[in-house]
């Protein structure tokens, strides 16, 4: 299977950074960061990933207090920035990280990517988002986020151009011949020329051609707009599948769909986010997941769901059964139909549905022995529910440890995972073919 690990420094868990295993350290040294990546480095991870988000969530209440004063998480670097320097310090391990492609330009973010490949020796990811809210909207000078659909189309041919302009380099076209008086030759530099509905770009980039040849194009979410991007150009998702039975078909519809559009269905490996908590025994894994959820601050789930729908709760009272808003939700979609229609099923309040959400984001939690959380990942794997997983550790550094020192070791004594790397590149972690042109 292959494994990626979710760069946080707290941890997924809204609790988390409250347990007492949370340690909290500064977010803005590298060091912080440095620690966690060396860590999955050595147990063999693809490559580790890096969210990001362009403001600091408001739609609760209109008002930034409920968010920081409940979540940590907003006092964190520029991933790109941080990834530069994890590069420096990592030898093998794969790095991603998130850029908007409904608040960015395809040129610049072409150029960046194709400059870290440069700096990782081809170990760079990226993972294509569309924004959600009308919070980071308000950051770029707009005062409504975008549509759904208007995103997905803006994104669509967003990437298409980064591809392009990634393309207009071909490989050892620098040549430095002294003799000749060469330094690159020209034929190996093409102009771009893409004209679209929403870009115009001449090209050509200013990065020669990347290790990867391109790097690797990361895409999360479920909804169909989003599908219709990602089955013709994601190589990794990042999705939300609570249940095996409901990941194992949207695994099958997917890759169906891959085919459909002319791809080998092993050319996109689909990564559902997933939460264990590693125990001694079940009880004792039952128990930290207990502590856990218990520390979670109710308005941690109403700020963190706000954000992620473009909705604000507030106007809802949060005892009442969870509202029918599913039709006014304008930011993640995908996600929250699921949600909105098992709480609506289950009879839960809108209180219960945002503290249960706020612990676990609707990512699967597996609380349990090493034996017990290794078997329920490679039973994943082998029904064709998932070609692996994103570790999302509830806490730092306790959860990514406990993985790593203990499940790990189950996994690799089943065959089930990498005892080393066996390639350079993050393209050969995954089993990617490399793109040039």
């Amino acid at each position: 299977m292959h494994l990626a690990l979710y760069l946080s420094d707290t941890g997924l868990h809204a609790g988390g950074w409250r347990h007492p295993e949370a340690e909290n350290h500064d977010p803005m040294k590298v060091e912080t960061w440095l620690n966690l990546v060396k860590k999955a480095e050595q147990a063999k991870f693809d490559f580790a990933f890096i969210a990001d988000k362009l403001s600091i969530d408001d739609i609760y209440g209109n008002d930034i207090a409920s968010t920081v004063q409940s979540r940590p998480g907003y006092a964190r670097p520029e991933p790109m920035a941080l990834l530069t320097a994890l590069s420096l310090f990592t030898q093998r391990i794969g790095l991603g990280g998130t850029l908007s492609t409904t608040y960015g330009e395809p040129f610049h973010v072409a150029r960046i990517i194709a400059t870290l490949d440069h700096f990782s020796a081809g170990r760079m990811a990226w993972n294509a988002v569309t924004s959600t809210n009308d919070g980071e909207a308000r950051n770029f000078s707009q005062q409504q986020h975008p549509g759904h659909l208007a995103r997905y189309q803006r994104a669509a041919e967003f990437i298409d151009v980064v591809h392009r302009l990634l393309a207009s380099w071909q490989p050892n076209a620098l040549v430095a011949d002294k003799h000749s008086g060469i330094y690159v030759d020209p034929e190996k530099v093409s102009y771009t020329h893409f004209q679209g509905e929403h870009f115009q770009v001449k090209g050509p980039l200013t990065v020669a051609a990347s290790p990867q040849g391109r790097p690797v194009q990361i895409l999360a979410g479920v909804s169909d707009d989003f599908r219709k991007v990602a089955t013709r150009v994601a190589e990794v998702i990042f999705t939300v599948q609570p249940e095996r039975e409901r990941a194992q078909q949207f695994y099958q519809q997917f890759k169906q769909e891959m085919v459909a559009q002319g791809r080998a269905p092993q050319d996109c490996k689909i990564l559902p986010g997933i939460m264990p908590i590693v125990g001694a025994t079940q009880q004792e894994a039952e128990e930290k997941r207990r502590q856990l959820d218990e520390l979670v601050n109710p308005l941690a789930g109403l700020s963190f769901m706000s954000a992620s729908m473009n909705y604000d709760l507030s106007q809802h009272d949060p005892d009442a059964l969870f509202p029918d808003i599913f039709d006014k939700i304008s930011g993640s979609k995908g996600r929250f139909g699921y949600v909105i229609s098992q709480a609506r099923k289950e009879k839960k309040t809108l209180a219960e549905v945002a503290k249960t959400y706020a612990a676990s984001a609707s990512f699967r939690v597996i609380a349990g022995t090493p034996e017990q959380i290794a078997a329920e990942m490679i039973a994943w794997v082998e029904n064709k529910a998932c070609d692996g997983f994103v570790l999302m550790p509830a806490d730092m550094p306790a959860s990514l440890n406990n993985f790593a020192d203990y499940v790990i070791p189950e996994l690799q004594k089943r065959g089930a995972f990498r005892s080393d790397y066996q390639g350079q590149t993050l393209r050969e972690h995954l089993e990617l073919p490399a793109v040039y042109g």
